[in-house]
């Protein structure tokens, strides 16, 4: 079996900052503290990702995408911040998934489930049916969220555009997360043909969202191949389907 990095992926958890308690960045941060992260890579993705938290805090988010969070699984600095926030004895939310990719949403969100309920908070689980994913993400009353995106441009900024903008607010921001002074660096960088100042643009709006934290980075995730031993020629390509043409068997 091949595993190749999808490029520009990001597996992860949104969190509605437009809803109560969710605009609030403490609890924002206390989520994030709670995450089971590495239970989650072993027990749902079996390995197969990159995980994309736990970089040392002291380290700078460099010029790339997408980039490891600084967080990692703090159960007690997670109650911490809660009733910093406001919210020593927890309070209740629903978790939404696609249950079209229950196969690894379904793990994720019981793992989240269990731990936020060490912290207090009371998590109900909503399996949206596939066919209604998309209208679920574009009305963007979901307060918590478990899904992926992945740009066909490898372009950080086309990341950037797609999901945080909040002048295009596409459907995939389901975090809601608008920011004026993001918008602006990304407009900057959308068009910025100097190396440097492109990489200067994305080492700021990094900083900017990992500083707000609507979303709480899990993975970027392998597309597996399997195949015979004798099957020679695979090529990864950024619309992850197969090009025959330049495979055979030896």
């Amino acid at each position: 079996m091949i595993g190749t990095p999808v490029q520009n992926d990001l597996l992860f958890v949104d969190m509605n900052v437009q809803l109560k308690p969710f605009d609030n960045p403490k609890v924002r941060q206390a989520i994030a503290r709670a995450v089971p992260y590495q239970s989650i890579m072993d027990a749902a993705l079996y390995g197969r990702g990159v995980p994309m938290f736990g970089a040392a805090a002291d380290k700078p988010y460099p010029p790339a995408w997408p980039v490891q969070s600084h967080y990692s699984t703090d159960l007690a600095k997670a109650k911490q911040l809660l009733a910093e926030a406001g919210f020593p004895n927890g309070f209740k939310t629903t978790l939404s998934y696609d249950l079209s990719q229950a196969t690894t949403r379904e793990p994720i969100a019981l793992l989240l489930q269990e731990s936020l309920g060490k912290i207090g908070i009371e998590v109900s689980i909503e399996k949206v049916p596939g066919a209604n994913w998309f209208a679920q993400m574009a009305a963007k009353t979901m307060p918590l969220v478990i899904t992926e995106f992945y740009g066909w441009l490898v372009p950080p900024e086309y990341f950037y555009f797609w999901n945080f903008d909040g002048k295009n607010n596409a459907v995939f921001n389901t975090a809601n997360y608008v920011n004026p002074k993001l918008d602006a660096v990304i407009d900057a960088a959308r068009f910025e043909r100097e190396a440097s100042r492109y990489d200067a643009d994305l080492v700021q709006m990094n900083d900017i969202v990992m500083g707000d934290l609507p979303r709480i980075p899990l993975a970027r995730l392998l597309f597996d191949v399997a195949m015979q031993r004798n099957v020679k020629g695979y090529v990864y390509w950024f619309h992850t389907h197969l090009d025959y043409r330049t495979m055979s068997k030896a």
